[in-house]
């Protein structure tokens, strides 16, 4: 695991396969831009450009993420963006880390260029990809896993993640999904367990991409040692409103909203694709998106371009191959048209 092959494929993203004028299903972000409200109040921010973000501002951000978990304050550590979390984790000085997969591959690249010695979990297909808390080493000081996954779209069940949870271990659960399963039924960013390391995002709900906002929720001395390298002034002032704003009543009724219309898009495209012989896909599927498997993946994934449709290679993600890829959930017209642009490609059009 050491081939700079390898770690170019770690290092790659959806946005490598989404260029300007394809129809994107290879990115999994709700908005094309940020809803309207939050624009405005990210325009009005603009005016506090002329200073340094002060304390009373990064505690009144904190404070706000807090409420919305039922935390404290000091139970928060605001991020530019969950990415941000991951490049910190060498921080944690972990002696061995295991990378539960497949899953997002930031925090294997930052761990590895730091010189944490990292071993893989791989989760079973034939299991569909369901976390197997028997089969982390024990050794293993540090254990990263998403929830949902990216790309497998699996919710796991929080009773078997807090099963990691031991003396000793810090457990990164990466729960940038979260906010698009309704309810979000195993999240345990509420969770007070010793060594558990949530992070979140705001960018697939809220459209932010472009902003880097996210955060971390922890003991305060967990998030004071992943903080403790950090510069001066790590969060500009539009990030800090960002999650202000973005935690208030309203913005919390209009996720839940969006993620009730996610499940109902989901389904539909689910069913539309698994009808098409020679298209699999991984189910029970929970996130914004899809793992599918079809033969000559690469070929089929070229010929959707060409189509001018964009989706995600699956072989950059560890123990996927390139006959795998991952396709965001969409609008069901959008839907439509990749469904369509599927059939054509497998000749069912």
């Amino acid at each position: 695991m050491s081939s700079g092959h390898d770690r170019d494929l770690l290092r790659h993203h959806g946005d490598v396969d989404a260029e300007h004028g394809l129809l994107d299903f290879a990115v999994n972000v709700r908005l094309d831009r940020p809803p309207a409200w939050l624009r405005q109040r990210l325009a009005a921010a603009l005016d506090g450009l002329g200073r340094y973000p002060s304390a009373a501002d990064d505690l009144a951000a904190r404070a706000a993420a807090a409420a919305r978990h039922g935390r404290d304050a000091d139970e928060v550590l605001l991020l530019a963006g969950a990415a941000e979390g991951f490049a910190l984790l060498p921080s944690l000085r972990p002696r061995l880390a295991a990378l539960v997969h497949p899953s997002f591959t930031e925090p294997e690249l930052a761990l590895r260029t730091a010189g944490v010695e990292v071993t893989r979990v791989q989760l079973d297909p034939a299991d569909g990809y369901r976390l197997d808390a028997d089969a982390v080493p024990e050794q293993a000081d540090m254990v990263v896993l998403g929830n949902p996954t990216n790309p497998t779209s699996v919710l796991h069940p929080a009773a078997e993640i807090r099963r990691l949870l031991r003396p000793g271990r810090i457990v990164v659960v990466d729960e940038a999904f979260t906010d698009t399963t309704p309810g979000e039924p195993e999240s345990l960013a509420g969770c007070r367990e010793p060594g558990l390391l949530v992070l979140r995002s705001l960018t697939k709900m809220w459209g932010l991409p472009g902003l880097r906002a996210g955060y971390a929720l922890g003991a305060p001395e967990l998030l004071a040692e992943l903080g403790r390298t950090r510069p001066h002034w790590p969060i500009n002032s539009l990030v800090l409103e960002a999650v202000i704003a973005c935690c208030e009543p309203s913005a919390l009724a209009e996720s839940e909203r969006a993620a009730a219309e996610f499940e109902e898009h989901r389904a539909g495209l689910v069913a539309e694709l698994a009808a098409i012989p020679g298209l699999q896909v991984a189910e029970p599927a929970r996130a914004p998106f899809l793992l599918l498997r079809v033969d000559d993946g690469e070929q089929v994934r070229e010929e959707l371009r060409a189509r001018g449709v964009a989706v995600r290679r699956g072989d950059t993600f560890p123990g996927l191959t390139a006959d795998h890829l991952r396709v965001a959930v969409r609008d069901p017209e959008q839907n439509a048209l990749l469904v369509k642009a599927f059939r054509d490609v497998l000749g069912w059009g």
